[in-house]
């Protein structure tokens, strides 16, 4: 199968430029890394790829049980990387692709040297002392919505995800992203999301780390921020002046700024 083409896989920026794989997240594409990726470029070879199910994939090469879970999103992450001959990439992903991209370096360490997580979540559900920021309650509610009305799901919460009342341009970026998804897809993927612990995935990672949270989320509290950081040793949390959970779209030059400043210490 031609990866490239499944994957919607395009490539910017020098050809020598050290590898980064910019990874969406759930109801996204490529198409929100638009703000930061061509100032990424000017020095990096920037890799943007949609998930099988996403944007102008190949849908007819999405299968339920393999997207399932998290090991799916992480083998077309490495299934890129091998078809690029990527080596010591650095793997940028956003919400659920922070965790993707835990497992994908796990997976293929020889491809994936270090990690960027844009306002990561290893698990959205409380439980004891660790805040995810929502109540097994809240979820199957959540899902069992999604699940009924996907059209109204996606026009009552891409706002919330998106933060920034003040933008609502932003808010109908998300919606707009949500509705051109495959309400199958979308089923599978919001599970696959929502519903998975990978919070034992973080004492796997042994790469340089940047965590990206912004000063208000709605999905991924700042406590997740520190319990993340808490987890990976001698990883960098920054916290961006943004408020939302997509800070590439709502603070792209903050967001810009703080993977550059990490980049540098990676040479």
């Amino acid at each position: 199968m031609d990866i490239l083409r499944r994957n919607n896989v395009r490539v910017m920026g020098p050809e020598h430029g050290r590898p980064l794989v910019l990874a969406h997240g759930f109801g996204c594409d490529q198409n929100l890394w638009r703000f930061v990726a061509s100032g990424l470029a000017e020095h990096h070879r920037v890799v943007l790829f949609d998930y099988v199910g996403s944007g102008r994939s190949d849908l007819t090469a999405w299968r339920e049980e393999r997207y399932a879970s998290l090991d799916g999103y992480a083998q077309d992450v490495v299934d890129v990387c091998e078809a690029l001959d990527l080596r010591d990439a650095v793997l940028v992903g956003h919400s659920v692709s922070a965790m993707v991209g835990v497992r994908a370096a796990a997976a293929a360490p020889d491809r994936i040297g270090s990690l960027v997580m844009v306002c990561p979540s290893p698990s959205y559900i409380d439980d004891a002392e660790y805040r995810g920021g929502f109540s097994a309650a809240d979820i199957e509610e959540l899902l069992d919505m999604l699940e009924s009305n996907y059209l109204g799901w996606s026009a009552a919460m891409a706002p919330v995800i998106m933060g920034n009342p003040d933008r609502p341009e932003l808010g109908e970026e998300l919606t707009n992203s949500f509705c051109a998804t495959d309400p199958e897809v979308a089923r599978v993927f919001a599970r696959t999301t929502f519903l998975t612990d990978a919070r034992q995935d973080l004492k796997t990672v042994a790469v340089p780390t940047l965590i990206l949270e912004c000063e208000q989320d709605a999905i991924a509290p700042r406590e997740v921020g520190a319990y993340v950081h808490a987890s990976i040793p001698g990883s960098s949390l920054v916290t961006l002046p943004a408020i939302g959970h997509c800070p590439q779209l709502s603070a792209p030059q903050a967001t810009l700024a703080a993977i550059t400043t990490f980049l540098e210490t990676l040479e």
